[in-house]
């Protein structure tokens, strides 16, 4: 069996199976400057984030200021391809930190074959399992590997790159939606700060304990109506929101109330189905922006 522990209090136990050029978009944003935290002053490398689109799913590439590699979801099980050409295309064969932000299909469906076909370093995965076979597919595939699952919970730090700061919010409560249930990771470089959401909701936005003032805002539940609420937006306040959604879907997201609320704050809104990946990079200042298309 795959095992699976708490990195809060080490217990371990088991758990049940704007300028175009060629092509791109470059724009460039000061940050908000007010995220300051104690770092290594010795980096002087830059912050990665790619938002690779996935369509109606979820996938993140985080390269760090050191050169270490965070994978947050990896979509549904077809988007594996791209995905792997995305970590080739930056030469990764080693992701030193895999982030499962929920059991759902279109967050962990390309995740065993990541998990297969990539060195890995830590797994952080929240406290609730599925029964759903692609879930148990990924257990199987972390067991087989002989990984160990770190739970994803309120107040968990991440330590993989002294320039970072890497602090989950939420969970910070118990939820039968698998939705509130997401491993939310808030990353500060310097002075700008991201907010990694899943798909939580309302309801667990209401429970963060955390200051989640950011300037970029990976849009909850790809920009659906049950989450992004007016509080939850007006204490993030981020400078650009990404919305990571496919193009024409069936549950039209992303919600025009929230579009709205996001143009209220006066955010920038990026959508993958319109931008295709989306990658922000960051000298712990300024913000630069790469759209696909």
């Amino acid at each position: 069996m795959a095992k699976k522990k708490r990195t809060s209090n080490g217990l371990s136990y088991l758990i049940i199976i704007a300028f175009i050029l060629g092509g791109y978009l470059f724009i460039t944003l000061p940050s908000k400057g007010q995220h300051q935290e104690p770092i290594s002053d010795s980096v002087k490398s830059e912050l990665t984030v790619e938002f690779i689109d996935v369509g109606q799913g979820d996938s993140i590439l985080i390269m760090t200021p050191n050169k270490k590699t965070i994978l947050i979801d990896a979509g549904e099980s077809g988007n594996y391809e791209k995905i792997k050409d995305t970590l080739y295309k930056y030469n990764i064969n080693k992701i030193d930190a895999v982030i499962a932000t929920h059991p759902h299909a279109d967050h962990i469906g390309g995740m065993e074959q990541i998990i297969r076909n990539f060195e890995i370093g830590k797994i952080y995965m929240p406290d609730k399992i599925h029964t759903s076979k692609t879930f148990e597919n990924l257990l199987l595939a972390i067991e087989e590997k002989g990984l160990e699952i770190d739970i994803a919970e309120a107040g968990v730090k991440m330590d993989l790159d002294e320039a970072l700061n890497l602090t989950f919010v939420s969970p910070n409560g118990d939820f039968a939606d698998l939705n509130n249930t997401s491993a939310v990771l808030r990353l500060i470089y310097k002075d700008t700060s991201f907010l990694f959401t899943g798909d939580m909701e309302a309801k667990a936005e209401k429970l963060i304990d955390a200051n989640i003032d950011v300037d970029v805002l990976k849009v909850g539940h790809h920009g659906s109506d049950t989450s992004s609420s007016k509080e939850f937006l007006d204490k993030a306040s981020p400078q650009i929101a990404v919305i990571s959604v496919g193009k024409d879907n069936k549950y039209n997201h992303p919600s025009s109330e929230v579009i709205k609320r996001l143009n209220n704050i006066g955010a920038k809104i990026l959508r993958t189905d319109e931008s295709g990946n989306i990658t922000i990079t960051s000298d712990g200042v300024n913000l630069d922006i790469k759209t696909e298309r």
